[in-house]
């Protein structure tokens, strides 16, 4: 979930979590990637993007999640120019992007992850948008380690983003940290000075927003650890065309 979505969540802090902790963010984290599997099998061009967010939440639910970590996301079209677009009635048609963002709570602990699909076809400057943003998170992934400052994880995905021309189409932050809320700190930002600890779950989740166009946003949820990441979330992240 977009880290600039609820700053008032950010109530719990961001701290190193326990073995326990890490397993309960693990198991909503495959949760989530079971839903996002069968997503892609169920959606398709002429559903709304209620009918798509309403799947979503039952098949969390069916695989045992206590309750949504937040509102599911899902936006299509030009709609997906909007970070925290909630769905709507607009039905999904070819051509468009479709972002998903959503988690589930496991053991009091939250899962969030967001993936962007194409609609049966994809544009020559959707492909381009979209690897862009896929360049800006592997860059943050691998800045992401024990020690690093969250400021200079930000400035790996945001320098990938400004050198392509979207510095101003890049309007959150990079990330945030997780755990019994969604929303915790520190928030991997540019005015964030913190250090990242081992063991610490934190999104890493670069976005692009053109409004009147379409939107990409790509969030994988990541265990720190002194030699890197373990990223929890398993789902492909190329350019899916269903």
């Amino acid at each position: 979930m977009s880290s600039g979505a609820s700053a008032a969540a950010s109530c719990e802090s961001g701290s190193a979590k326990t073995p326990e902790q890490l397993l309960a963010i693990m198991k909503a984290s495959a949760m989530g990637d079971m839903c996002f599997s069968h997503v892609l099998g169920f959606m398709k061009a002429g559903m709304t993007e209620i009918e798509v967010a309403a799947e979503i939440e039952r098949v969390l639910f069916s695989l045992g999640a206590e309750k949504l970590a937040f509102p599911v996301i899902c936006v299509s079209g030009e709609r997906t120019s909007l970070p925290h677009g909630e769905p709507s009635g607009k039905a999904i048609e070819k051509g468009d992007f479709v972002t998903v963002d959503f988690g589930a709570v496991v053991d009091g602990y939250c899962g969030d992850m967001t993936r962007t699909v194409a609609m049966g076809q994809v544009t020559d400057f959707q492909r381009k948008i979209y690897h862009i943003v896929l360049a800006a998170q592997f860059a943050a992934i691998d800045a992401c380690i024990a020690g690093a400052r969250c400021v200079d994880v930000d400035r790996a995905a945001r320098g990938i983003i400004e050198s392509a021309g979207y510095g101003e189409e890049f309007c959150h932050g990079t990330g945030h940290s997780v755990g019994a809320e969604v929303h915790e700190m520190p928030a991997l930002n540019r005015e964030s000075e913190a250090v990242l600890e081992e063991n610490m779950a934190v999104t890493i989740e670069p976005g692009i927003y053109m409004p009147g166009k379409f939107g990409v946003r790509i969030e994988d949820l990541a265990i720190v650890t002194k030699f890197g990441i373990i990223n929890t979330v398993k789902s492909p992240k190329e350019l899916i065309i269903l």
